[in-house]
């Protein structure tokens, strides 16, 4: 009989037990679930100190709204804010996770994202070789938005404003590849209102502002400058063209503002990107031909030595030094550093026109990304235009035929300015040196070495 009244006293004393854990147990998952949430916040309140050191409007655009932020003793003031934060924190998580591919499955899986950066200068022939990826429907392109940092932000040539400006430059590089196009909202004169803006720069030149997510209704009292080419949309709308970013396969970005290759070495190294980094390189002569023409009000001391012969040494010096940062990101890129092994690729101008579809292919293939037949239908038809379309900004062009063009524009003269000022920069890109009017003529005589036409490390 003892036994029989001493068993369900054990059953009750085990469903108490039971009952105390699960109480603790749900406790703990609540105190857990706080310090989690403070830690996030604590990091968030960490970067936006950071990022004071930058301009006011860079702080806004990742840091948390300053009442989530908290407090001394490390508490929330309250329980609607302990709700705002946790609701802010489910966010930023449903945005990582988008950014990782987690929530949504892209339209066609190829492999890994890649994330494409092309390095030039301006009138390398970039945006002839931007529309390689502008034109592949799985790419998400962006055309110079890097310009938008130049207008906004002022920084002197030379010394710590170069560094500067290329922290800058590569902070917003960073976040543009992680599909935050937020970021330029804070550079974009006027303001954008509730993430629309017309003032997108070049929006024309990218595709992937064009497509039918991210063309909204058109708005006939809204002037847009660089609208679209083949449709009528109304202002971009950031969010939709960040939506747009993170469902497609792959990021390519093609820019003119960056020079220094070291400075990108973070990018390199984020493990959310996978960095290819493109530097394209043109005969300086010819760069030098182009620019006089494209920006004749820039280049007047240029246009004007031509005829007086009578050259500022300040325009020399500025000429040397463009040469040598492009010269010194390429020796960097070529010297095979362990961060950026299987990341750069160096390949001339010259090469690309001469075969266009040929080197395509070669930096697809260093992109780890496959070309479709539609980039390769473009490229059979832009290389072949008409002479009458090549204008100053065209990227159709009769490519064999064009990039030898600038020998009969300049004389001899200036073309022995730049020789003497970009020796070694067109030494190591194979570019040789003219000894007179008749050389630099004569295009029998070729002044390109014939070498491999990339180089991959």
């Amino acid at each position: 009989m003892d036994k029989g009244h001493a068993l369900p006293q054990d059953i009750r004393d085990l469903r108490h037990c039971l009952r105390m854990k699960s109480k603790y147990a749900i406790l703990l998952v609540f105190v857990v679930a706080l310090v989690i949430i403070e830690k996030e916040n604590n990091i968030i309140s960490r970067v936006s100190d950071k990022l004071k050191q930058a301009p006011q409007s860079l702080m806004e655009v990742n840091s948390t709204d300053p009442g989530l932020v908290l407090s001394e003793n490390g508490s929330l003031l309250s329980l609607s804010e302990l709700d705002s934060a946790f609701s802010q924190l489910k966010s930023r998580l449903q945005n990582v996770t988008l950014q990782l591919g987690g929530t949504r499955e892209p339209a066609v899986a190829q492999g890994p994202r890649r994330h494409v950066l092309l390095m030039a200068t301006t009138r390398t022939g970039s945006s002839f070789v931007g529309e390689f990826f502008n034109q592949q429907g799985n790419i998400f392109y962006l055309f110079e938005p890097l310009w938008h940092i130049e207008r906004t932000v002022s920084f002197e040539p030379g010394g710590a404003n170069a560094v500067g400006s290329a922290l800058v430059y590569r902070d917003v590089l960073k976040q543009l590849f992680l599909c935050d196009l937020y970021i330029l909202e804070n550079f974009i004169t006027p303001l954008p209102e509730d993430h629309l803006t017309p003032n997108m720069f070049r929006r024309g030149s990218s595709r992937s502002l064009c497509e039918d997510s991210v063309c909204t209704p058109f708005v006939k009292k809204v002037f847009e400058k660089y609208h679209c080419k083949n449709r009528r949309c109304g202002p971009l709308n950031m969010t939709l063209a960040a939506e747009a970013c993170l469902h497609k396969n792959h990021m390519a970005l093609k820019t003119v503002r960056i020079r220094q290759l070291e400075f990108l070495r973070p990018l390199v190294e984020d493990p959310r990107l996978d960095m290819r980094i493109i530097q394209l390189v043109r005969d300086p002569r010819a760069v030098l031909a182009s620019r006089i023409v494209a920006f004749s009000g820039k280049y007047e001391t240029w246009k004007k030595w031509q005829k007086e012969q009578l050259l500022n040494e300040d325009e020399v010096q500025r000429l040397r030094g463009n040469c040598e940062s492009i010269r010194l990101s390429a020796e960097l890129g070529l010297s095979q550093p362990a961060w950026l092994r299987g990341r750069y690729m160096l390949i001339r101008y010259e090469d690309i026109a001469r075969s266009p579809l040929k080197n395509a292919k070669e930096m697809y293939k260093f992109a780890g990304i496959s070309l479709t037949q539609q980039v390769e239908e473009w490229i059979q038809k832009n290389t072949q235009a008409p002479q009458d379309s090549n204008g100053i900004y065209s990227t159709q062009k009769n490519s064999s035929e064009q990039f030898e063009k600038w020998r009969f524009s300049i004389p001899f003269k200036l073309a022995q300015v730049v020789q003497n000022a970009c020796g070694p920069a067109m030494s190591l890109f194979g570019y040789k040196l003219a000894s007179d009017q008749e050389t630099l003529t004569n295009r029998s005589i070729s002044l390109l070495e014939e070498r491999r036409a990339f180089w991959i490390t």
